[in-house]
Formats: structure tokens, sequence, C-alpha cells
């Protein structure tokens, strides 16, 4: 059968991936090229000024004396101060044991069993746009166990990593609930607005109403794409039978024991948290009542829920029986790292460097400038907005780090031409979002790389690409629609937050 245009084109773009060196190498490359781009740069007197604040910024030559001695000493710094590397490693230890302890397998067989296959894309979908309210950990969960669920049901697993990663990466700004991103972006938009109108206030539930809306979206959109276009492109997969055998065998009524204690334990553990956090003058809360210091504690909180549930599972049927078999687990688990940690140490490099050179940050001032030179008006101009944040995304990877930079230009701007600085800051999280699965710069792709190549040796790059695309051209193409009708009905974008200027 012969294959349509876009999957002929998605094979390409994996087969020059795959001729790219090891992940490790290309990062090391990318590194070298930052500095070399920046003396270019700085030897050019490249320098821009940046919006709300008139501070110029310059670029600077990483090949200059102070700037090589800082890649000396804070090479470790870098690696240590690496975001994804502690939230991952502290909470594989908790999976490892729920993993090692058979936990997470019942689990899985579990489900096998109690969700229909017709709506297994769609569930991991709309639980990876749900993660964002755990921060980043549906990186570190949700993603590889998305591999795992579709290996047990015969399909392939890099069809449910994909699904899964779009949900998580590509609906950060989607949630049915306000999440920790809402109020960080709409202070910024505040802030911005302010210059024009001292007194707007831009509350932490602006855009709530079209994120719910979103959810549902987007968990049709990235399930549609992944059963029409990303997992007949892969074909079908054939895992080892003793797996799944395993997988589609009924829990044993020692397995049922187990993980009906794990869960309660779970639960309790969850009602602990709770307990600490939501009451008034809680030990989780700040002085000014925020949920701040839980919100900063999910990463240890997640790891005591995951190893308190493995192990009581793994003493109840048995898979466990000293504290020394418990250690072992959570060392074995954390052995399996060593790829991740090696190319979370030279990602870290070119990350750093590229923040200390400024080239993201004079990227997006000059994105934002050639965006405002365009002219351009209502809905072009909005579709324009979503299209610059998210090629600006692919080089500076904070969502917050790149508003700062942007809502001081288009905020105002937006204003002045009857768009809300709410429905500005929709715009944008829709370009940032759109394009989280294929940006180089993202954090986690050390961790999706190496959960790739547990069933495809080789998977580089190249196939991360290929495999996230038609999710990222999608949700640019059909989010941004969704957003511009909704527009055009006159919809709330949140309560009582109109999308246009009153």
């Amino acid at each position: 059968m012969k294959k349509s245009f876009v999957l002929r084109s998605l094979d390409a773009i994996e087969r020059v991936g795959s001729k790219l060196p090891d992940p490790i190498t290309l990062f090391l490359i990318a590194a070298v090229l930052v500095v070399i781009a920046s003396w270019a740069a700085s030897a050019a007197g490249v320098s821009v000024t940046k919006p709300g604040t008139e501070e110029v910024v310059v670029v600077e030559n990483l090949i200059s004396k102070p700037w090589i001695q800082k890649m000396f000493t804070e090479a470790v710094n870098n690696f240590t101060q690496f975001p994804p590397l502690g939230l991952v490693l502290v909470t594989m230890i908790g999976i490892a044991v729920a993993e090692r302890g058979g936990l997470i397998t019942a689990m899985l067989r579990r489900t096998v069993h109690a969700v229909p296959r017709s709506m297994l894309t769609g569930a991991l979908v709309f639980a990876g746009v749900q993660s964002s309210l755990v921060a980043d950990a549906g990186y570190v969960v949700l993603i590889p166990l998305g591999a795992v669920i579709f290996a047990a049901v015969g399909r392939h697993p890099l069809a449910g990593l994909s699904a899964t990663f779009a949900g998580v990466a590509g609906g950060f700004s989607a949630n049915l609930s306000v999440t920790s991103l809402d109020p960080l972006l709409g202070g910024l938009t505040q802030t911005a607005a302010q210059v024009l109108e001292p007194g707007y206030i831009v509350s932490a539930s602006a855009n709530w109403w079209f994120m719910i809306a979103s959810t549902f979206f987007l968990t049709i959109l990235c399930t549609l794409v992944c059963e029409r276009v990303v997992e007949p492109r892969l074909g079908s997969w054939q895992a080892p039978s003793q797996t799944d055998d395993a997988m589609q065998q009924r829990l044993t009524p020692v397995e049922r024991k187990g993980l009906v204690w794990a869960g309660i334990v779970f639960l309790v553990g969850l009602a602990g948290v709770a307990a600490i956090s939501i009451p008034e003058g809680a030990i989780l809360r700040d002085a000014e009542g925020s949920l701040k210091p839980l919100e900063h504690s999910i990463v240890l909180v997640l790891m005591l829920l995951f190893l308190v549930a493995g192990i009581c599972y793994a003493l109840i049927t048995r898979s466990a029986r000293t504290d020394k078999d418990i250690a072992a687990m959570a060392s074995d688990g954390m052995a399996t790292m060593g790829g991740y940690i090696v190319l979370a140490f030279v990602m870290a490099q070119f990350i750093f460097y590229f923040k200390w050179s400024n080239l993201g940050v004079v990227t997006a001032v000059n994105g934002a400038e050639f965006l405002r030179s365009l002219h351009l008006q209502g809905p072009l101009l909005l579709t324009a907005f979503v299209i610059v944040a998210a090629l600006i995304n692919l080089l500076v990877a904070s969502a917050s780090a790149k508003w700062a930079i942007m809502a001081p230009v288009f905020v105002p701007m937006f204003m002045l031409m009857g768009i809300s600085p709410e429905a500005t800051q929709l715009a944008y999280r829709i370009g940032d979002s759109s394009t989280n699965m294929i940006a180089p710069l993202m954090g986690y792709i050390p961790l999706i790389i190496v959960a790739m190549q547990r069933y495809k040796k080789d998977a580089s790059m190249g196939t991360m690409v290929s495999l996230m695309l038609p999710y990222s051209m999608a949700m640019i193409v059909l989010w941004t629609s969704l957003m511009l009708l909704w527009l055009w009905l006159g919809i709330d974008i949140g309560p009582g937050v109109s999308a246009t200027m009153p």
C-alpha cells in the first residue's frame, strides 16, 4: 500500500535524524556551536533592549577567559542544577521499588483488563494533560507508563509513548483546574497591562473556561493523531511472548490483596498530604497561606507515595521479605538510569552555555520585533503571534522566561488594538505548548530518548521528532482555530473575562 505524502515525509525526517550522531554527541556538538555563535555574534556587536526594563542585553563571547573559566568551574553545578535531574532520580527511587516489587505490573495487568482498548489512547492523553497539576511529574511517571501499557495490549509502545508525551507536553497549559502556571503567567500579564492601565488586574483563572474546553479538545485531537497517523506509520508490534502472556494473565488472589492494600496505603498517604497542606496554617503552607511549599515538595511526596505503596505490595505478595530486598530493588532501578545521567550532563552544559550567551533572549526580542513590524490585525495578528511563540519556544524552554520578555511588548500593543491582555496570554499559551514536544531545549529529552530506546535500540532525536511532529502541527493549526472560533463567538475565556477590551 502506497504511503501518503505526510507519512513519507515523517519517514524521511526519521531517516535524516537517524543519521545524526548519538544524542550525547549531538548535544556536545550543539554546545560547541553555541560557543562559536556567541563569539561571532559578540564580535558583530549584536544586542537588544529588553522590553519593559529598557535593559540592554548583549551577546556574551563565551570564547573569553572569564567564560572559559566558568565552563570549567561550573560544569558540576550545571549538572546538579539541571532542573529535571533531581526530579527524575528522586522519583525513580519510589518507582523502582513499586516496579520491581510487582506493584506497577499488577496495576498494568488490571488496567489491561479494565479499560476498553477503544478508550486506552484517550485515557492516556487525558491523564497526560491533567498531569500538569503535579508540575513535571507526568514526564517521569506517565510517559514511560504509556509505552508499557500499549506494549501490554499488543499495540506499538512508541505510539503509547507519543500519545502520552503529547498530552503531558503539548497539553501543559490545559487542565480542568487552575494550575501553578496560571498565576505565574497572569502576574507577568498584569504587570505588562498596567503599563497602559495602572489598575488592571489579571486573575489566575483568566483563561480557565477555554483551558477546560481545551482539555477535552486536546484529548480527542491527540487520540485521533495517534490512531490515524502515528500508530499506522509505526506498524504492528510483536511483544516478547513471555511479556505478553504475563500481562494477559488475571491477578491471583494474593496479587489482588496486595493491590488493594497498596491502593489503601496510597490513599492514606494522599490524605496525610492533604492534612498538612489544606488547613489554614498547615505545615505545607507558607506565611502568606499559599501552597508553594507543597508545590516545591511534590517530588518528595511522589517518591514517598510510590515507595510506601510499593513496599506494602511487595511484603504482602512476598516479592520482598526484608529491608535488604527493598534496598536492592531501589538500587537496581537507579542502575538503569546510567544512560540518562550521562546524557543529562552533556545537555545541561549545552543549556547553560546557551543561557550564558544571551542568544535566547536576543532571539526572543528580535522575534517579537519582527511580528510587531508586520502590522497585522485581528485573527491574522493572533495567528501570527501563536506561530512566533511556537518558534521561540524551540530556543527558550521556560514558559515564564519567554513571557517575561514578550508580555511587555505584546500585551500593551494588543490592548491598543482592542484585544484583552487575557486573550493575548491565551494565544501565547497555545503557541508555547504546541512545540513543547519537539523543542530541543526541553529538559526531559534525555528521559524520553532513553524510554524510546527500550523498544527501539537506535531511537534518536530524529525518531522523537518524527513521532511528535504530527501532534505539534495539529495543535498549532486546530487549537489556534478553536481559539479564533471561541473569540469570534464572543464566549468568555475565563470567569467574567472577555477576549476584547471594554
